[in-house]
């Protein structure tokens, strides 16, 4: 930790009387941060200014806003505060990400402030990483995040990126700094929860500074994705114009830097999003503008719609909410046919509509996408496997409501649930043992 205090005192350009904005959880990251700038503080008679944000998703939650608001009145750290009221996009936690950011430049603003501080260290680093690699990411994205991100205006540090979790603690522990826990950070359900109880600690086992490789690594493929950026740039006048990509064009490209171009242009599209695109995704696009078909279309996350007419490439927003999808499912999403997934705490209901699965018996993380030709659930209670198209059959679904409807699948690709329509053999009563709880509606 003194490592980060020095980098504060010697690699930030501080001003005298400059004014700067951290964003602070009230955990034990964000509150060593906090005293680490309240020690720099008087140095450089700085402002600081407290950002704070109430997810409103945990009763703890206005109790910790309390908090974080008292230790700032007792050390003389200016307060601001946002609750988010509601939620409506198909990644809960890419949404309150999206509203978290957006709300701290507001702040930074305000102020006008040089700097936004966040508390994301080496294991957030690893964890960030590995989950990017697991799951599929541009080559940007497997780089995790960097230290230093200039945004104009301003720029965002992150002085602890090369300081671990325990080191963390022991600095907490040191100067008696109090801290708030969140009880969620300890559940299976959330796929880093999993790479930071269970991973990240194997790795450390094999050498306790890996934070360090992970750094060099990231690094890196930021220094290889900046180059290769430089190249594609180059190009990008030429083929990406006014939204509209030239087909004859890009089908020129090798094959290296054609898929690089689609990966620039969803880091454009999505910037802060970016969490929700997989490698998948990129090759998805690809396979629409090599398809032989003049006029077809494919939809991503965050009702975004690739859009092929003839020689030309557009992305859209799209309102109706349709067509192909896939899409992981963290807490809450808002599917392409107008219904809902989410993940309870409790449920009363054993109908079609609640599935109950147990973690060590399906591979996370899930997703929800449409059907696929093919596709065959083990269904409950039943010998064998069924065919979707069967289901819809019987069940009498009409054919325009046939493409839309979600399933639910495993990392693997097992179909666990069809949801409103019938259970698989992962479904769990509510007498077995089971840890997640999904809800349809």
């Amino acid at each position: 930790m003194e490592q980060a205090y020095q980098f504060l005192m010697e690699n930030v350009n501080f001003k005298y009387g400059d004014t700067v904005v951290a964003a602070i959880s009230g955990g034990p990251d964000s509150m060593a941060l906090l005293h680490l700038l309240s020690r720099v503080k008087d140095a450089f008679e700085l402002t600081i200014v407290c950002a704070h944000v109430n997810h409103n998703v945990r009763k703890e939650s206005s109790e910790e806003a309390v908090f974080v608001n008292n230790f700032c009145r007792n050390n003389g750290i200016l307060f601001e505060y946002m609750k988010i009221e509601d939620y409506g996009d198909d990644n809960f936690h890419n949404e309150a990400r999206t509203k978290r950011y957006h709300y701290f430049e507001e702040i930074v603003k305000k102020y006008h402030a040089k700097f936004l501080f966040t508390a994301h260290h080496g294991d957030d680093l690893i964890e960030t990483i590995l989950m990017r690699i697991v799951r599929g990411s541009t080559l940007r994205g497997y780089s995790g995040f960097s230290y230093l991100v200039e945004m104009g205006d301003y720029t965002i540090l992150r002085p602890l990126i090369g300081v671990t979790k325990e080191e963390i603690l022991e600095y907490d522990k040191k100067y008696k700094i109090p801290f708030v826990k969140d009880a969620s950070n300890d559940k299976d359900v959330y796929t880093r929860n999993r790479f930071r109880k269970y991973v990240v600690p194997a790795l450390k086992k094999e050498d306790k500074n890996v934070h360090h490789k992970f750094y060099k690594f990231s690094r890196t493929l930021l220094e290889y994705n900046d180059y290769i950026d430089k190249q594609v740039e180059k190009i990008m006048p030429k083929i990406y114009v006014q939204n509209e990509l030239d087909i004859d064009a890009f089908l020129k490209l090798d094959h290296v830097i054609a898929m690089k171009v689609i990966y620039y242009i969803l880091e454009h599209v999505y910037q802060d999003d970016l969490m929700l695109i997989t490698d998948h995704h990129a090759e998805l696009i690809f396979g629409l503008i090599t398809s032989k078909r003049a006029n077809a279309y494919i939809y991503l996350p965050n009702h975004l719609k690739a859009v092929k007419a003839y020689d030309k490439l557009t992305f859209v927003h799209d309102e109706e909410k349709g067509g192909s999808y896939e899409i992981e499912l963290i807490q809450y999403m808002n599917l392409p046919n107008g219904k809902n997934i989410e993940v309870v705490s409790k449920s009363s209901k054993d109908d079609n509509f609640v599935c109950r699965l147990c973690a060590s018996e399906v591979a996370f993380p899930l997703h929800v996408r449409n059907r696929m030709n093919g596709d065959k659930i083990y269904v409950k209670g039943l010998l064998g496997s069924k065919k979707i198209s069967d289901i819809f059959i019987d069940e009498k679904i009409p054919m325009n409501e046939r493409e839309l409807w979600p399933v639910v699948v495993d990392s693997k690709g097992t179909i666990v649930w069809l949801p409103g329509l019938k259970k698989s053999k992962f479904d769990k009563t509510k007498d077995e043992k089971y840890d997640i709880i999904l809800k349809y509606y």
